[in-house]
């Protein structure tokens, strides 16, 4: 039976990376196939791998077809999480393919890999979020 593993990043430093993504996420690094070129990242709790980190020389691609989304509950979290990631060594990237209301922030991790912090409150971007079946808006 084939499953989806996990999502991995192309970093050029797997220490720093692992800095920055335990610091990001609820992730630690675990011992399981760990090397100079690998990483594998579980979350907290012990649920299970989360992400793994690949040492990569290849340049991180500007408008990526496939990239993560973290996820904050409300624009003010949003606004915060986006604050916090900046702090830890991501930045802030110039994107010039936003909906006029966007959902989602677009930043960097300290390796340039692309990502979007996204507020559930205003999702989907660039469009009207779906109605529950007695006409209702879904609660967040």
């Amino acid at each position: 039976m084939l499953r989806l593993g996990i999502p991995v990043i192309g970093v050029t430093d797997i220490p720093r990376a692992v800095a920055f993504w335990t610091a990001a996420l609820p992730l630690v690094a675990v011992a399981e196939w760990s090397s100079e070129t690998w990483r594998t990242l579980e979350y907290a709790d012990g649920s299970g791998h989360a992400l793994g980190l690949m040492r990569s020389d290849s340049p991180p691609e500007p408008r990526p077809r496939l990239h993560l989304d973290l996820y904050t509950d409300s624009a003010e979290e949003q606004r915060a999480q986006v604050r916090r990631l900046i702090g830890l060594g991501a930045r802030t990237v110039d994107w010039d393919l936003y909906p006029p209301e966007p959902d989602f922030v677009v930043l960097a991790d300290p390796d340039d890999n692309v990502f979007c912090v996204v507020d559930l409150s205003h999702a989907p971007s660039g469009g009207d979020r779906p109605a529950l079946r007695d006409g209702a808006r879904p609660a967040t």
